[in-house]
């Protein structure tokens, strides 16, 4: 009886093992719960095809399109004007810019002149008797001749033996030996060549100026250009009087330009195309940096978006439905934070912000929907 009772208690403690095990490993099954579908939510453009116009920016700084450098000829002292020798002097075309003393070489030309008169009223008796038909002529010239003044043309000379006889008698070296002290003796003034204002002065007056000394800078300020460096690929778009829009760096002063020079060479450094800008306005100064705005061409059938907007392999994202696609574009010019594309179909609905982790055939809600 013993052994029975023992036996029962045995099976059924077994029984309950079996029970509790079998409890145990039920509840430590997972149920792994199903994954609700995300769909996200994207900004989109409504493609509209139109003419973008096609604007290449550059910068550069303001230079007088007219300007010299004032170099001495002759060597003296420089003699005070009518006006002071200063920077921001004005001056109007035949002004004397710098004078300098011409005393002695003055002089010396006059001493030349007297001289020629003298060799012409040497010749006067000859001519009355061997050339009595061109006397006259010459008898003028005498008549008219000043020495205070500049020396006028010679008469002409119709016959061989008129050339001849006043040639062996030295009048014409004489006369070409007198324009050549007359034309440096005109050196000893320098004169302003257009309306302008001095912006560099190098001398003052009583200092001695030397032969092939600078003496300052002047310029006209009613006209200046802007040197810009436009990159190769895009010059074929410029041509020469295209307008340019101008502005300061604060964006609130704004000129209108016009393409007057196109280099023909590229810099083989930065494989850049010199473009000059003249631009004129009473208002700006030489070294003003201003930016420009070349509108080189207008682009049909196109569209503008943002560069982070295109793919590497020039693909777009667009929605169809509710799903991404990607459609392949033909970029014609890239800005610094644009691109004009091409052969986008007209109604497209693509993406206007970038959405990371973006892939072909993922589910999207569309948040608000633009004409772009």
């Amino acid at each position: 009886m013993r052994q029975i009772v023992l036996t029962l208690i045995g099976l059924l403690l077994i029984a309950m093992s079996i029970f509790v095990v079998k409890k145990i490993s039920n509840s430590k099954k997972d149920k792994r719960p199903i994954p609700a579908k995300v769909v996200k939510t994207v900004f989109a453009n409504q493609i509209k095809n139109t003419t973008v116009p096609i604007v290449i920016p550059a910068n550069g700084t303001l230079v007088a399109k007219r300007r010299i450098e004032v170099f001495a000829e002759v060597q003296g002292v420089f003699k005070a004007g009518t006006k002071a020798f200063k920077p921001g002097q004005r001056y109007r075309t035949g002004q004397a810019l710098i004078t300098v003393d011409n005393s002695e070489y003055y002089a010396t030309v006059q001493s030349a002149k007297s001289n020629f008169y003298n060799a012409i009223t040497a010749i006067m008796p000859d001519l009355r008797l061997d050339f009595p038909d061109v006397f006259s002529k010459w008898q003028q010239y005498l008549n008219t001749f000043k020495i205070e003044q500049t020396t006028s043309k010679l008469p002409e000379m119709n016959s061989e033996k008129e050339r001849y006889f006043i040639t062996g008698r030295g009048i014409v070296s004489n006369y070409y030996d007198i324009k050549n002290l007359e034309q440096r003796l005109s050196k000893y003034s320098i004169k302003a060549p257009f309306n302008g204002i001095l912006t560099q002065a190098l001398v003052t007056e009583g200092s001695l100026i030397r032969n092939g000394q600078k003496l300052g800078e002047y310029i006209d300020p009613s006209v200046y250009e802007m040197e810009v460096g436009i990159s190769k690929s895009y010059i074929d778009l410029l041509q020469v009087g295209k307008k340019v829009s101008l502005s300061n760096l604060e964006h609130t002063q704004t000129y209108q330009g016009t393409v007057s020079r196109i280099n023909g060479s590229v810099d083989p450094t930065t494989q850049t195309v010199t473009v000059y800008i003249e631009v004129k306005d009473n208002t700006l100064k030489e070294g003003i940096y201003l930016e420009a705005q070349l509108a080189a061409k207008q682009e049909e059938n196109a569209i503008e978006i943002d560069r982070n907007l295109l793919l590497e392999n020039n693909k777009i994202f667009v929605v169809r439905d509710t799903v991404l696609d990607l459609i392949a574009v033909k970029p014609v010019y890239f800005g610094s934070s644009k691109v004009v594309l091409k052969n986008v179909p007209e109604g497209t609905v693509i993406l206007s912000k970038p959405l990371q982790g973006a892939f072909p055939g993922m589910r999207v809600k569309v948040a608000n929907k633009n004409t772009l």
